[in-house]
């Protein structure tokens, strides 16, 4: 291919970027920029797909400045193209157009020049097309985009914080569920709803390094996102010296504890111009009034360079409100400024909470609770809403009073537009836990290594040997050797083998520290008993575990056991089981809590049971008695816990190093107190009406029925397999909702979007993709079919078509020509417009003389009555009606104005009535509700004008055509 600079030329895949311009070209790579979209790519140059762009005398062509030209000569220059013509609005002759001065929005590939070439496509193909094009339309249009297709139960109060977050421009909200409520996945399903919306293209999430893998497996496995993980070995790799390694990934996911040791990479993530920036841990950051601390300030920095931020971390005030405050300010650094302040404001809001309280349960309202409304609405809204409850209307009209007062004081409330926050108390509908601790007699082989170790110790700092005490397999092992089998002698592991043996029709998952310990606690199991176990630890791939995963899950013939590794067991939920085995302790309370989450999690339908088998007189003792006496985190969930380890934990880490328990009833006793006030502060500090907020009540459950009457959908079912056997994918029925899709050897392109190389097991049931992780959830978000569906848009598929109708109601001959027209406005994903003006199809049926009969003629109908017709056959059919073809077709562009007048000004109406109502919404909550950011409303405002013009400036074009002819046999 020959390129020069200003060159037009427009892509073969992506023919919706509009006209490209040669900006920049090397010895192997051309540039194009596409200024309608705002959107640049760079290609090989001796393989780009993309067509020069010429005209020829005759055509009429338009410039970026609006004006027609009939071109009546062309004029070639050094590669580059001059058009002479007339100019259309003024006459004049003469007029000279450069190549370079085209208009940007120029469109090509038309359908009909398929259809007379006698490149003929299937029927199936035309109609899998219309059906792709019709189904798309819906899915932008759905009110639910983003919240549909992740792998996930449907639980009220996540999907209504994500579907009132997502939408937002620019969300910068704090999510404060408690542990088990799941607040990564109220993130994930914003950031998937602001990925879909183009309102984020570049996302970083920042996390404790223990959290990394939880985060990648959570994102790509419910959410199809994928994130690069960086660490500095992957940053001195990925970039010659000078770039910004941050630049390379548009998902960026590190650890706080990464971009704090280098100022070098905190500054390059300062540079990264994100959209949206997401803290895992929050609460760790650590600030005060008179300091901060190095993690807090470099979050501090990346907010204030980031226009959307969400902030996940445990129930605010457990670090005491001078934190929560400190988690605010970095959400509005504006808004929330001084402390005392904030703490005064809060102190208004209880006698609120006591008003939605009395509201919430029918109550009468007291004069106080009247007055305080009030003060925070104005009279006129609220005095016709008193005399409602006050009169003698019916409950219905009572009901409907009450609510509209919840919702106002709801929009009003001090935090409730950038903190959300929900309580196991306020959601209810979680299992029991039943715990065991089993005490056991040590074994001698351990006794003597461990008292061997400690005469030997040498340094070994207090941290470390209070670590190394936990695991006296270990230790036994340093010197009897790798092949020591410790597991031999074990009485946990006697007391597990009994306990599986017992429970055979039960899933059970056990958890040990280390990776190691997994492999052989399966090797135990299978070389003493012959259980069937798997193995899921850091070692393995994603898709290892996957593996693992799936094979526990599985009913019949699946494994009884999941033996997990600390790390491994991250991100993983296994729901479908109740028993749970920690054959070890982490040190940690966050990490035991993480450990029962992976069961005690909301949606559970079964009471859990926890077993802790431990060895008497050993550290394991000591660290059993303090989380189960001191915390009681066995038992309950310890948001608390975090707090009283900061406070005792050296205290218990001295004594697991040492082994002396003089002072361990001492510790406990003091832990228990500290752990009950702080909980008793936590509940005092409940802010109610935060919460009933936070839960969406009504709403939220409307949502959830919205979502769960898409699931199920046979109309994707039908599509996707028709997609992928239309690309050329094998597809095999395993019964069970489950296919297996792989590549085949005839494959319209060389790999297929979303697919790996080895194929996928897919299913379109999302209780079966809830229980098996090996699985892809399809729905119409997923990447597999969003990808399909561009690759046929893309591939050309299905543009022109020829059927026969048998019908003897009408002459033989007869001839009817379908014609699928698509409204697009040229405008970048980030501008919101496929809320109101996504690729719209508008379908013309023409009769011979012209006349448009789709309003009577519905397409699937149509279509069950109409036969294919071999290649060969169509190509003559088409030549011998060309001329009344050309006919219609022009009939068909005078019948489209009117109808896309149509589309546009529907749009308008959509756009402004949906946008205004926020954008009013939003001005007068700003009179009483300081939260609303005046970058919100200037955001929206300025929304609105860039929209108009996208939209007024939105192009049709012929999509696709069939023609069909009547026969009688």
């Amino acid at each position: 291919m020959t390129f020069a600079l200003g060159q037009r030329w427009i892509s073969d895949t992506e023919s919706d970027l509009g006209l490209g311009t040669v900006v920049a070209m090397d010895a192997r790579t051309v540039t194009l920029m596409f200024a309608a979209s705002e959107e640049n790519r760079v290609y090989a140059r001796n393989d780009a797909p993309v067509t020069r762009v010429t005209f020829n005398v005759g055509d009429q062509i338009e410039s970026q400045q609006g004006w027609f030209l009939a071109v009546e000569q062309v004029v070639e220059d050094n590669g580059l193209f001059t058009y002479i013509g007339t100019r259309e609005d003024s006459e004049e002759q003469g007029v000279a157009l450069r190549e370079i001065m085209l208009s940007h929005q120029i469109r090509f590939n038309k359908p009909q020049d398929k259809l007379f070439a006698g490149q003929i496509d299937r029927m199936d193909n035309f109609v899998l097309r219309y059906r792709a094009l019709t189904n798309q339309y819906q899915q932008h249009k759905s009110p639910m985009r983003g919240l549909c297709g992740m792998r996930a139960g449907l639980i009220p109060h996540q999907l209504y914080i994500a579907h009132e977050v997502g939408r937002r421009h620019a969300p910068r909200v704090l999510l404060a569920d408690e542990v088990g409520l799941g607040k990564t996945i109220e993130a994930g399903m914003i950031i998937h709803q602001q990925v879909l919306s183009g309102r984020a293209e570049r996302i970083l999430i920042v996390v404790p390094e223990t959290l990394q893998h939880q985060w990648l497996v959570e994102m790509l496995r419910r959410f199809n996102l994928h994130f690069s993980i960086f660490d500095e070995e992957r940053c001195v790799e990925s970039v010659a010296e000078g770039e910004n390694p941050f630049d390379t990934q548009q998902y960026v996911l590190c650890s706080l504890d990464f971009i704090r040791k280098s100022r070098q990479r905190f500054e390059q993530a300062l540079e990264g111009e994100w959209d949206l920036l997401v803290v895992d841990e929050a609460h760790h950051l650590e600030w005060s009034q008179d300091n901060s601390s190095r993690e807090y300030q470099i979050i501090e920095g990346l907010a204030n360079n980031t226009p959307g931020v969400l902030l996940l971390t445990a129930t605010p005030e457990q670090l005491g409100r001078e934190s929560h405050f400190a988690r605010l300010r970095l959400l509005d650094p504006d808004r929330f400024y001084d402390y005392q302040a904030f703490v005064e404001e809060e102190a208004q809001y209880e006698p609120v909470a006591d008003a939605v309280a009395a509201l919430f349960s029918g109550e009468q309202l007291q004069n106080d609770a009247k007055n305080k409304i009030t003060e925070l609405l104005s009279e006129q809204d609220v005095e016709p809403l008193y005399r409602i409850l006050n009169s003698d209307a019916d409950e219905e009209e009572k009901a409907a009073a009450r609510q509209e007062l919840i919702d106002n004081l709801m929009d009003r409330h001090g935090t409730g537009r950038v903190l959300f926050r929900n309580t196991r108390a306020a959601i209810q509908g979680f299992p029991k836990r039943h715990v065991n601790l089993l005490p056991m007699d040590i074994p001698s082989q351990y006794a003597t290594s461990m008292r061997v170790a400690n005469m030997i110790g040498g340094k070994m700092s207090v941290e470390a040997r209070a670590v190394k005490n936990l695991y006296p397999e270990e230790i036994f092992q340093e010197f009897e050797g790798d092949e020591a089998s410790w597991w031999q002698f074990d009485p946990r592991v006697n007391w597990l083998l009994e306990k599986i043996t017992e429970k055979r029709s039960e899933k059970i998952l056990v958890i040990a520290s280390r990776a190691s310990t997994a492999l052989q606690l399966e090797q135990a199991l299978r070389e003493r008993e012959g259980i069937r176990a798997t193995v899921f630890h850091e070692g393995m791939s994603i898709l290892e575990r996957d593996k693992a995963a799936a094979y526990f899950a599985q009913e019949e013939g699946g494994a009884q056991v999941l033996i997990c590794s600390e790390i491994g067991s991250e991100g993983r939920n296994f729901q479908f089981a109740s028993q749970l085995v920690m054959f070890d302790l982490p040190v940690n309370p966050d990490l035991l809590e993480q450990r029962i989450g992976r069961l005690d999690r909301i949606g559970q339908l079964r009471d859990i049971d926890i077993f802790v088998p431990y060895l008497r007189g050993t550290s394991q003792e000591i660290l059993a008695r303090w989380f189960n006496e001191g915390l009681n985190a066995f038992a309950e969930t310890c948001p608390t816990g975090r707090t009283v380890f900061d406070q005792y934990g050296s205290a218990v880490i001295e004594m697991l190093a040492s082994g002396d328990t003089s002072e361990l009833d001492e510790v406990i006793d003091s832990s228990a107190k500290l752990n009950k006030s702080l909980k008793a502060q936590l509940e005092q500090g409940r802010d109610r009406l935060l919460e009933m907020h936070s839960n969406g009540g009504d709403k939220a459950h409307d949502i959830v029925e919205r979502i769960a009457a898409t699931d199920g959908d046979t109309n994707l079912v039908t599509f996707a397999l028709s997609l992928f056997d239309t690309i050329g994918l094998n597809q095999d029925d395993k019964g069970d909702n489950a296919i297996v899709v792989t590549p085949s050897e005839h494959m319209m392109v060389p790999s297929y979007p979303g697919l790996p190389y080895e194929g996928a097991t897919i299913t379109f049931d999302r209780d079966t993709a809830l229980s098996r992780e090996d699985m892809n959830f399809i729905s119409w978000e997923h990447p597999m079919i969003q990808g399909g569906i561009d690759l046929l848009m893309s591939e050309g598929v299905g543009t022109s078509a020829v059927s026969l109708l048998k019908n003897k109601a009408l002459p033989v001959g007869t001839l009817l020509l379908e014609l699928v027209f698509v409204v697009d406005a040229q405008a970048p994903k980030s501008s919101g417009i496929s809320r109101f003006l996504p690729p719209t199809p508008i379908r013309l049926m023409l009769d011979q003389k012209g006349n448009d009969l789709s309003e009577q003629v519905e397409f699937e109908g149509f279509n069950r009555q109409l036969s294919p017709v071999n290649r060969h056959l169509a190509s003559k059919l088409v030549t011998s009606v060309q001329p009344q073809i050309h006919h219609l077709i022009e009939a068909g562009e005078q019948l489209i104005k009117a109808k896309v007048d149509a589309v546009r000004e529907q749009a308008q109406r959509d756009m402004h009535s949906r946008l205004n109502s926020e954008l009013e919404r939003l001005q007068a909550l700003k009179a009483v509700n300081p939260n609303i950011r005046d970058e919100e409303i200037t955001a929206l405002d300025e929304q609105m004008n860039t929209l108009n013009s996208y939209i007024e400036r939105a192009q049709y074009q012929l999509d696709s055509l069939r023609v069909i002819v009547v026969s009688h046999n």
